[in-house]
């Protein structure tokens, strides 16, 4: 078992400046681009993060530490963001997630102190039992595929402008 809780912070707490530093000041032609009908932008991809940030992973372990396995999590809508308001920059949405996920980071920490079990189960919609180790290890990789998401639509955008080049570029290699 390689998940530690420390390291799985380590990244938890990169995520927003991370995108902050790669997705701020830049022209809505990155951010607005996607891979086609059905895709996500890298603004809608933010979206996504806050919704996550504030209806998934800390209501779900909660839902461990006080209900255990007797209280399924309520669904999540992954697309609940697509309904957004219009209008909100990108910055804007950086500065809620980064607010929001400080918020988490700091229960988690509080729950850590209290002497976290990371073997504690509860029941999901769809997947049935899992554990709390189980549910942070995907928080961080959710964290990560949605990084790589946005760099690869960003990636896609030169697609054809690169010419000959592109047999080189892993990302467009799909």
């Amino acid at each position: 078992m390689n998940f530690k809780l420390k390291e799985a912070i380590e990244i938890l707490e990169r995520t927003p400046q991370t995108l902050e530093h790669l997705l701020t000041g830049l022209t809505d032609k990155w951010s607005q681009c996607n891979e086609g009908e059905g895709t996500w932008n890298a603004s809608e991809v933010i979206g996504h993060l806050i919704e996550g940030e504030k209806n998934d992973w800390i209501s779900r372990l909660e839902i461990i530490l006080k209900e255990g396995e007797s209280k399924p999590f309520p669904p999540f809508d992954r697309f609940a963001h697509l309904n957004e308001s219009p209008g909100v920059t990108i910055e804007q949405k950086l500065q809620e997630f980064n607010n929001l996920r400080i918020q988490n980071l700091t229960k988690l920490k509080a729950h850590i102190d209290s002497g976290l079990n990371l073997e504690l189960t509860g029941t999901h919609p769809a997947l049935g039992v899992v554990k709390l180790r189980e549910l942070l290890s995907t928080w961080v990789v959710h964290d990560l595929t949605h990084i790589s998401q946005i760099v690869r639509v960003m990636a896609e955008r030169y697609r054809t402008d690169v010419g000959p080049w592109k047999e080189y570029l892993g990302i467009l290699n799909k």
